[in-house]
């Protein structure tokens, strides 16, 4: 059975912008970060989105394709140079 509202997944993805905004800034400034949990919590909010009605999960994807960015980014700070 679909949920249908949405705000739940809508907090879950800005909370996830914050943390990876704050574990980048981190990173940038040199310090250590620990990601535990990143992976259970990107399932969740996925699973969480696939139980949305397609209507209603759809305009979602830009905020979700950020997301991705955010992590893409994270993840070159992480890299050596």
């Amino acid at each position: 059975m679909a949920l249908s509202d949405p705000a739940p997944s809508r907090a879950a993805i800005e909370a996830m912008h914050g943390m990876l905004a704050v574990a980048r800034a981190l990173v940038e400034s040199g310090r250590q970060v620990d990601l535990t949990g990143l992976d259970a919590g990107t399932a969740a909010l996925c699973a969480e989105i696939a139980m949305l009605p397609p209507e209603t999960a759809r305009p979602m994807l830009p905020a979700l394709v950020a997301l991705l960015g955010e992590v893409d980014g994270l993840g070159a700070a992480l890299s050596p140079p």
